[in-house]
């Protein structure tokens, strides 16, 4: 069943009219009618609706039934050291699907890509749609946040945000590992709730970035014996932690 994330609320007769690009796809692409039946999210809480009228608005109604969430039980967030080409794309499409909360792309010291601060605008907006569009593809009653580019000095400063920090750091994947699954029970058995991930861009966190983050507090965890792609290793970590937690 088609889902639609909706800011504005329902009225007091639990009726809503959805506008815009929401409103062209239900009447253009999937031609729905009147009777149809679609998922209106709003607030974190997904309502099964019913069409009253289709036009250039399309006016709601609730049923009275809501659809359980399927969100993780503790709240993701993926930092990436600014990758090449379309891969922040990906990851925020991708890890959209997997569950991830929050997508923030920093500036990291290998990273080759220079942030364009005059289209920062419309980047974020094009990230924040495609994030949009896999949430509902994906049956999700949150849209990730994407967030514009940190500095790595400003990506210190969000540590006390967060229950628990790691950082994947194929450094680590050389020696003597301690199992990732290790490291997530050790939040799983605690009251965390809230954890950041950190990831290096094509050419990984140098060993001074390493050293800054384990000062802050951030755990240095490998990802088993393979060396990951920078758009690979933030999906492999969250399907790691859905299936601990899931």
């Amino acid at each position: 069943m088609q889902r639609y994330f909706v800011d504005e609320p329902f009225n007091e007769q639990k009726q809503l009219t959805i506008t815009g690009e929401s409103a062209r796809h239900i009447s253009k692409v999937m031609r729905m009618q009147k009777g149809d039946k679609i998922i209106v999210v709003q607030k974190e809480i997904a309502y099964l609706c019913t069409i009253l009228s289709v036009g250039q608005e399309v006016l709601v109604e609730q049923t009275g039934e809501t659809i359980p969430s399927p969100e993780m039980p503790i709240q993701v967030d993926i930092a990436c050291g600014l990758p090449k080409g379309d891969k922040l794309e990906f990851i925020a499409q991708k890890g959209t699907e997997l569950g991830m909360h929050a997508l923030i792309p920093f500036v990291a010291e290998r990273s080759i890509v220079k942030w364009d601060e005059k289209k920062s605008d419309k980047k974020i907006q094009r990230l924040s749609k495609i994030a949009q569009e896999a949430a509902e593809q994906s049956h999700r009653t949150f849209v990730p946040i994407i967030s514009p580019p940190l500095s790595f000095k400003q990506l210190l400063e969000t540590f006390p945000s967060y229950d628990a920090v790691f950082v994947a750091d194929e450094e680590e994947a050389k020696g003597k590992r301690t199992r990732f699954a290790d490291q997530l029970k050790k939040v799983y058995d605690s009251e965390s709730k809230c954890i950041l991930f950190i990831f290096g861009p094509e050419g990984g966190i140098s060993r001074k970035e390493i050293e800054l983050l384990k000062e802050q507090g951030a755990l240095s965890v490998a990802l088993g014996p393979r060396i990951l792609r920078a758009e690979t290793a933030p999906l492999y970590v969250l399907s790691a932690i859905s299936y601990e937690f899931e």
